[in-house]
């Protein structure tokens, strides 16, 4: 016997389902204070949990072979502040004190998350079921001109062509 579920998907926890998939990508990185610039590949595999709730990313980004970054990211939407949310958790090690929000504007979702080092601001944007774009910028403590760090398009591919995760 299966019982229905105690909550109903909204449409904005529906539209996080765009995440949902494994991915490949070709990035380009921009020097910054943690790397210098280039061009790098990577591999995303995002599964929708909970009923759907939640959207959990998994992130390897490669450079020269190696993997240079990653990271796990949940996505959800706060229904009572009518936000979507991004926990995330990365190879650099610093702790989230709070998660990126932000909403969606025609097909992009736009992020944004402060810490004591800054802002960041992550957009993502949609071309259809099976390509979307990254950009990711950062404004360091105390400036107010906003810094590229990484930007790519991503494709969805199957899910075992991505190995290792």
């Amino acid at each position: 016997m299966n019982a229905a579920p105690f909550y109903s998907l909204s449409a904005d926890h529906q539209r996080l389902q765009a995440l949902v998939g494994a991915w490949r990508g070709e990035e380009d990185v921009a020097a910054t204070q943690w790397t210098d610039a280039g061009t790098a590949t990577s591999e995303v595999l995002a599964e929708a949990q909970f009923g759907g709730l939640f959207v959990v990313q998994r992130y390897r980004q490669r450079r020269d072979g190696t993997i240079s970054f990653g990271a796990h990211n949940v996505f959800g939407f706060d229904q009572q502040n009518r936000v979507c949310t991004m926990h995330q958790f990365d190879s650099m090690g610093f702790v989230p004190v709070s998660p990126a929000t932000g909403t969606w504007s025609g097909n992009e979702l736009v992020l944004e998350r402060l810490s004591p080092r800054g802002a960041a601001c992550v957009i993502y944007s949609f071309d259809g079921t099976d390509t979307y774009r990254m950009k990711l910028q950062f404004k360091p403590a105390g400036s107010n001109a906003w810094q590229d760090m990484v930007s790519g398009v991503y494709r969805r591919v199957s899910p075992s062509s991505i190995n290792g995760f």
